[in-house]
């Protein structure tokens, strides 16, 4: 293919006390219609988590990162997902959710490589 496709977004936020609804950007999900793909890419800033609950549980909380990460993939941890296709499983991401990794809204975008923006939006809005 050539030229540029739409494509969606998502950023994967970490909400430590749900309570209190402090967050930040810990990874971001791709979706190509076009190229039915889907990926997703994570990057856990320990200090920031920690800043907002001294006592959270990094290792869950990676966990459930790398968990995301899988179903983009049909990994084994995507269990009943990991058979649907790469549009299912976005949708099935970003829906809303009140755990300590959470979406946020879907933004759109052009791209002639869906593979690149994950890696330019990891990047550009989580590290």
């Amino acid at each position: 293919m050539t030229g540029r496709e739409v494509f969606e977004y998502a950023l994967l936020r970490v909400v430590p006390r749900i309570e209190r609804g402090e967050c930040f950007n810990a990874g971001v999900l791709v979706y190509s219609r076009a190229r039915s793909f889907v990926a997703a890419r994570t990057h856990l800033d320990e200090a920031k988590l920690r800043a907002l609950d001294p006592g959270a549980d990094v290792a869950g909380v990676r966990a459930a990162l790398h968990a995301v990460e899988s179903v983009c993939c049909g990994g084994a941890v995507a269990g009943q997902a990991a058979g649907d296709d790469a549009g299912r499983r976005f949708r099935w991401l970003i829906a809303p959710r009140s755990t300590v990794v959470q979406p946020g809204p879907v933004h759109t975008g052009l791209t002639a490589d869906p593979e690149a923006e994950v890696d330019r939006l990891l990047g550009l809005l989580v590290r």
